[in-house]
């Protein structure tokens, strides 16, 4: 949480009272747009752990005091597995939490589809029904088939086939990240790889 505090503060984090001045201002203009989007609720979680990187159990914090500001998202809660999960596929150097860059490029893509989940609740249910859900993934980047639209459903929603924002977020952000996975490993870019156990263990695993 250090580094989510850090960017609500500007930088300067720890240290005595002299160093505040042009590193501050540095550090405001570089994380600007992620400072305008963090909850204010967010800075005041305590306590800070003496690190610069943001756990699963910070995260669940961080976005369940965002979410408690948009009654208009319909939610459970993010729970620790969900989170979890996040953390997992987000965290490419395997070190259980998230760093700076991966935590500015989750928040980033949480900002746009909150933004996306609106757009397409067209019933204003609070959640993305089946019918709305293939439109509200294209819209961020996922052209997906049918049958993959199913296994989500089935995975992601309830009986009646809605899905409620934290689903909608958890799913995003593993489809997000294998995608990407699968592009580091398709190094000709012909849209097919090949993995051994090895690798297929860690990608399916740690997730």
């Amino acid at each position: 949480m250090f580094l989510v505090n850090s960017f609500l503060k500007g930088g300067g984090g720890g240290g005595g009272g002299g160093g505040g001045g042009g590193g501050g201002g540095t550090a405001m203009r570089i994380l600007g747009g992620v400072i305008s989007a963090i909850s204010e609720a967010a800075a005041q979680y305590n306590p800070e752990p003496p690190d610069m990187e943001v756990s699963a159990t910070e995260l669940m914090n961080i976005l369940n005091k965002v979410v408690t500001r948009h009654p208009d998202l319909k939610t459970d809660g993010f729970g620790i597995d969900t989170c979890r999960s996040m953390v997992a596929v987000m965290d490419s150097d395997t070190t259980g939490k998230l760093g700076f860059e991966e935590f500015k490029y989750l928040w980033n893509n949480i900002k746009r589809w909150q933004a996306i989940y609106k757009q397409f609740d067209t019933d204003r249910s609070g959640t993305i029904c089946s019918s709305e859900l293939p439109g509200a993934f294209e819209a961020a980047g996922f052209h997906l088939n049918e049958h993959l639209y199913n296994m989500i459903i089935r995975r992601y929603s309830d009986e009646s086939g809605n899905m409620d924002f934290d689903n909608f977020i958890s799913c995003l952000v593993r489809l997000d990240a294998m995608f990407r996975a699968f592009k580091s490993l398709d190094k000709d870019g012909t849209g097919q790889i090949q993995v051994n156990i090895q690798e297929w263990l860690q990608l399916t695993m740690y997730s």
